[in-house]
């Protein structure tokens, strides 16, 4: 059993948005996973931000950001108040759209589905600044 992790930085532009971080989880698994079977853990440390798998290019990146907004408005309801208007709804974005997301790895390889991508989802428009851990668990 071998264990390896690499992180990045990406930045999102200080605005909403849904990142496809797909081409980066496979250019790590080439050297990480070789060939192997195993788990890809996605990993976001940031208290705003979440991992999805989700379609994307369809549209479906943009409706979950429309979603996000429809249900955690970003207006003067929430406690938590410092940053911009609203900021503290991206504090509860993670309890929707989980920080991580561990996936299989199949002859090196992430088996997602056919429409399936790994996505960045950052409503945060005060921290452009991003790092993503990735980590193989494999035989």
């Amino acid at each position: 059993m071998s264990f390896t992790t690499l992180t990045f930085e990406l930045t999102t532009g200080g605005r909403e948005a849904a990142v496809d971080i797909t081409d980066r989880c496979d250019d790590f698994l080439r050297e990480a996973a070789a060939g192997r079977d195993g788990l890809l853990n996605v990993f976001v440390p940031h208290a705003t931000a979440g991992v999805a798998v989700i379609e994307t290019g369809a549209g479906s990146d943009q409706d979950l950001l429309a979603a996000l907004r429809e249900l955690l408005p970003a207006d003067d309801r929430w406690r938590h108040r410092h940053g911009s208007p609203g900021h503290g709804r991206d504090h509860v974005v993670p309890g929707l759209v989980a920080p991580h997301a561990t996936l299989p790895v199949v002859d090196g390889r992430i088996a997602l589905g056919t429409w399936q991508s790994v996505v960045l989802v950052d409503t945060n428009v005060d921290n452009a600044d991003r790092t993503v851990r990735l980590s193989f668990l494999g035989g």
